[in-house]
This record gives C-alpha cells, structure tokens and sequence, in this order.
C-alpha cells in the first residue's frame, strides 16, 4: 500500500474564514474497534448527532492468532467519516478538532515514508506470542521489571509481538522506522505525523511507570529495537494538522486539529466520568474489561495497571471474551438469525443460576489467566436445560470470571461505590442486573453508551478551547440515566454457586495442555 499522508498539513484552521465568524460547534471522533470502524460527530453538550458503523474482517489463520488489516481500518474511516458528515446540515464546516481512539496493543509497522511493512497488524487478542512470553519470564526474574512496568508480562503486550515479529519475519521488522498503535496508523493517515499515547505505552511492557516514557532498560531486557518507539505524547495534546490529501478523501479543509487520543478502554474511562477513587468500570464490548480507578499503581501481579485518558492510573482485569462470547453463542445457535435483543429475551426466561448450569467463557484463552490456552466449556448439562438456560449461563459466565479477580483489584479499598457500565455491554439490562447482583454493587448507565466517543470529544472540547478542563467536560457531556441495583436472591444464589466455579476453573487447567496436543 502506498501513501504519500506523510507531510505536515501547515497551519492549523482559525476561527474565522476571512472576515467571516466561522461556528465550529462540532468534534469529529473516531473509534477503530475489532468488530468496526465507529464515526460521529459530537456536540458541546457530549450529545452524539450522527454515527456510523463500518464492519471490518477479523482474520484467524489458526487456533489463537487475530489479525486485521490496517488499510481496512482506513477505508472505514473514510466512508464512516464522510457517512456522518452528510447527516449534520453544514458539518464539515463545523468541526473545532479530530479525537480517536481505538482497540489497543494491535501492532502496526510501518517504513519512514508511511508504508505499511506487514498487511496485517497481529491484534490485542492474538496469543501466538505465549512461547516468547515464557521465555521472557524464565530468563528475567519478575523483581529485574515489575517496578518498571507494573505489569506481568503477556501475549497481548505489544513488546511480545515485535519480539515475534523479529524472530518470524525479520525483514518486516528491518525495514519498519515506527511501532504504532490503530488509532496511530489512522491519525498517521489523518496528519502525516506520528506518535504513541501514554495510555497505550503504559500497556506495551516498554513504559517506566514512573517517568511515564519508553523504558531503554525494558527495551534491552525483552531484546528490541528503541529506533521503532515514536515520541510519547499526553491524548489531549494536538498531533497536526488534517492533511490536504486526507481532506480531500474525507470532504473536510485541510488543517483541522487532529489530537493525540489514547486507547478506546482509557477513552471509555473517561468518557463515561470514572475519574475518581470509589469508581468503578466496566467496559463490556468484544472483552470485558473491570477497572478501579487509584492514585498510583497498584503494584500486584494479580491485576494490570493502565493510564487512563484522563491520566489517572486503572487498576484493571479483563476477559477477552467478554462480549465475544454472546457473539458466538448467537452465530453458534442461531446462525445470526436472532436478534441480541431476542438472544437476552431468551436468557431471561431463565432463572438465575441457569438450573446449575455453568460456563466457562475463554473462547480465545486469557490474556492474564493462569493458563493462557485456556478453553470455553458448559459444565452441569441435563435434560432440563435449553437455550434459556443456555443462554443465561453464557452472561453468568462471564460474571463469574470477572468475580474471580475482584479481591486483588480492590487492593485493599473494599468493594467500589458503583460501577459504571460503558460500551455495548450497557445496553444488555439482563446483563447489567446479573452483574450487579454477582459483584454486590449497584451499576449506572450513561445517557450515551458509546463513551469512547464521547471522551474522545471531551479531549478535543479542551484542546479546542471550548471548555477550561477535563473536569468541567465531565460534568457538562457526562449524564447517567438509570441505576441497576443487586437482586438479593440473585445475589445469594450465585455467592453459593462462585465457589462450584472456582473448583472447576481450577480443575479443568489440566486438560488445555493435552487438547494442544491432539
């Protein structure tokens, strides 16, 4: 793929067009997720006016490998980009800036003039980097990095997959100048510049947590080049400038501001209003991602820490087959032909606890799990179960994985005062009630639920000028609607059967090793 995005734009645009006032009342963001490329345009109130959704292929060549295609991810920007434009009278000439973000640790490579090295980038939940993860944590002791990092080592850590890179396919790596992260390759296109976040850096395994820059020392430990780490910058910082070609392919003026962004789980932090100590997250799209948010670092191997967009270290877990897995329970049982709304209808004609069914959700292994190749399974099928049951246990599942590492992410604070569900997890209200009653914590739900967006449009609010602050952008785009609190008899139940979980967790590792081997 050839491209020529690769020089600065020049001035950004004024305010005024001439000596005509010119009213840019609108932020234009972009989320590059797994399943699509999301576009809107967002108002001064945090009030999403128009959205489109481009699908993208996601491509498994064998048993835990994920990629994509980066040039997918731009020609969905364009069409989702110019689809949005054409449903705001006057849009194009209303944009103050460009924010995005996107699924994050997705490894893109490309040259010093812009191109691409590889076509596909290996993505978040790829796992075919496990063997250089083991002899990562063989060969250096976990007290030579883990107050570098503040976090374990792992497949999804993009430091691993330019490890893979370097040992498969050398030349991809040789020829490459930059690592970028999806939202960078797109705001490389945008703008012509490039860079990485602090969000994103602070999950590569290549980031000292406490200069919040690249690590020489973590770059010469896992053993790749420092020349591939663009310059860090904070997400609300401004990028450039939209180039004249990229103006063109978009129906845009050249020279809108275009921000920095961060990874669409800290954008979703932010733009769901978790910004402080006592608040929970609950990021439920492709994965499900669990965060408290905490002042520094919580410096225990159980639990991931992350930069969120607001600047606030996360302390998170997550599942990788989180949404993911009610995905495949409809393509798996219904062959895409119901509905998700027909699927939760189903699950709720079926009592908690789904008559002792239960379901291991690992579709696609762990990424932080005790075993890695960890597999999904039902355990406890009768004759009186069927698909309500079915389907419940998938959502139960979930839950209870999730519960599994809430001890080690409290860090000692007790349980959070509410969670505060973002994505499109908090649009399934069975779903919502299962986990509130599973965690014991009533769950709020955001007035928007595309909460990447609307952070992403916070950042540009600021950067912009329009608003003073991130707090002043929270308390005026960041509206909660209803507060789903823990069903009692629900909650009672699943305390009896977390333990029956537990077991089985820990009893079916044993077995993930000899399927390998089959």
């Amino acid at each position: 793929m050839h491209r020529d995005l690769r020089h600065d734009a020049g001035p950004l645009l004024r305010l005024r067009d001439g000596n005509t006032a010119v009213t840019r009342d609108l932020y234009l963001t972009f989320d590059v997720g797994t399943g699509g490329l999301r576009a809107a345009l967002v108002d001064r109130a945090g009030r999403i006016l128009a959205f489109a959704h481009v699908e993208h292929e996601q491509v498994v060549p064998q048993y835990g490998w994920s990629e994509q295609r980066p040039a997918d991810w731009w020609n969905g920007t364009v069409q989702a980009i110019r689809a949005v434009l054409q449903k705001v009278p006057d849009a194009a000439g209303r944009i103050a800036a460009i924010c995005g973000c996107g699924q994050m640790h997705g490894s893109v490579l490309v040259d010093a003039d812009g191109n691409l090295t590889r076509e596909a980038a290996l993505l978040w939940n790829d796992k075919r980097t496990a063997p250089q993860v083991a002899t990562f944590a063989a060969r250096v002791p976990q007290e030579a990095y883990f107050s570098i990092t503040a976090n374990l080592p792992a497949p999804a850590w993009p430091a691993f997959k330019l490890l893979w890179l370097m040992q498969n396919e050398p030349a991809t790596v040789d020829r490459a100048a930059s690592l970028l992260m999806p939202k960078d390759w797109i705001n490389l296109c945008l703008t012509g510049q490039r860079a990485q976040d602090v969000t994103e850096a602070s999950l590569s395994f290549l980031m000292d947590v406490q200069t919040r820059d690249w690590s020489g020392e973590m770059a010469n430990l896992v053993g790749i080049p420092r020349r591939l780490l663009p310059r860090l910058r904070e997400p609300g910082e401004v990028l450039g400038g939209l180039t004249e070609q990229a103006a063109g392919l978009l129906g845009l003026a050249p020279g809108i501001p275009v921000l920095v962004g961060c990874g669409d789980y800290p954008m979703a932090l932010l733009g769901s209003g978790v910004r402080s100590a006592g608040m929970g997250s609950d990021v439920t799209g492709t994965s499900t991602i669990i965060t408290l948010l905490h002042a520094a670092p919580v410096m225990d191997p159980a639990v991931s820490n992350v930069i969120s967009g607001s600047g606030v270290w996360g302390a998170m877990t997550l599942l990788d087959a989180g949404g993911d897995a009610v995905r495949w329970a409809r393509r798996a049982f219904h062959e895409n032909q119901r509905s998700y709304a027909e699927v939760s209808e189903d699950a709720a004609r079926a009592e908690s606890g789904a008559k002792g069914l239960f379901f291991l959700p690992y579709l696609t292994g762990e990424r932080f799990g005790a075993c890695r190749n960890s597999r999904a399974q039902f355990f406890g099928l009768t004759a009186a179960h069927g698909l309500p049951e079915l389907h419940r246990a998938v959502l139960e599942g979930v839950a209870f994985s999730v519960r599994q590492q809430l001890d080690a992410l409290q860090a000692g604070h007790g349980r959070p005062e509410v969670i505060v569900a973002a994505s499109g997890g908090a649009k399934a209200a069975l779903w919502l009630q299962i986990k509130a009653s599973m965690y014991g914590v009533p769950y709020v739900v955001p007035e928007e639920l595309e909460c990447g967006i609307v952070g992403a449009a916070m950042l540009a609010s600021v950067a912009s000028g329009d608003l003073p602050d991130l707090s002043t952008a929270t308390e005026q785009m960041v509206r909660y609607g209803a507060t789903v609190l823990p069903d009692p008899e629900a909650a009672e139940r699943y305390d009896r059967m977390m333990p029956i979980y537990s077991r089985l967790y820990r009893a079916a590792q044993s077995f993930y090793d000899d399927l390998d081997r089959l």
